[in-house]
């Protein structure tokens, strides 16, 4: 019986083996195939408009922000180039402009309007550092993450998608990120794991590809009166 196990186990391991590489070159084309889609759909995309929502989740006081809006963008060649403007309606007003690496956070409510650095952003401002992975092109995220295909998966409102998960390859401020890309290429929800675990899930619906966008969009003027204060 010894003699038989000593024949069979390599064979058996022999097999798991060409298993496991099987199965990642299945996982690598599949990979490929997301990539060259997210890669065009990069390409064509002008423009965006649609409805957006953020989670912010906090593991140690077990507690998770919820905010909604409306979402007009404008793809840049890296990610200080983008433009963002976010009207969030949900759990009260506040406007997010984008551009240039920089961000103007206006709380009418409050009179104050928060400007800074998008790299230093907090809250709800980090929402545009976290738009910036979803439209990535091909080989920024090549040459910047080690990229890994989880699995596919179904979305909050029924999208299927492909679920990615991205590690930086360089020291970065958060730990990791995950993407959802649909059949088309287009990424419709990302998720940043900050170093002390926080997570920012923004999920995007209603999208309008390549709609009519003004720049004067991306500017916000606080009214007289208004406190402005450095993030």
């Amino acid at each position: 019986m010894n003699k038989y196990f000593r024949f069979i186990l390599p064979a058996i391991a022999m097999a798991f083996l060409f298993t496991a590489t099987a199965g990642e070159v299945s996982a690598q084309d599949v990979l490929r195939k997301i990539l060259k889609r997210m890669d065009d759909n990069n390409k064509s995309l002008t423009s965006l408009k649609g409805d957006i929502k953020m989670a912010k989740h906090d593991p140690v006081l077990g507690e998770t922000d919820l905010s909604e809006g409306e979402l007009n963008y404008l793809p840049g060649k890296s990610q200080k180039k983008i433009y963002v403007r976010i009207d969030w309606a949900k759990p009260f007003v506040e406007h997010l402009a984008v551009a240039n690496g920089q961000y103007v956070l206006y709380r009418p409510k409050e009179k104050r309007a928060i400007v800074g650095n998008v790299d230093s952003a907090k809250g709800s401002a980090k929402t545009g550092g976290a738009l910036a992975f979803m439209t990535m092109s091909k080989a920024e995220l090549s040459a910047n993450y080690q990229v890994d295909y989880i699995g596919d998966e179904t979305v909050s409102g029924g999208v299927s998608t492909f679920h990615l998960k991205l590690t930086p390859r360089t020291a970065t401020s958060y730990k990791s990120a995950d993407l959802w890309v649909d059949a088309n290429g287009m990424p419709v929800q990302a998720k940043v794991v900050e170093k002390n675990n926080d997570t920012t899930t923004i999920l995007l619906s209603n999208i309008q590809r390549n709609a009519t966008v003004k720049a004067s969009v991306f500017k916000i003027s606080p009214p007289k009166g208004t406190a402005i204060v450095r993030g």
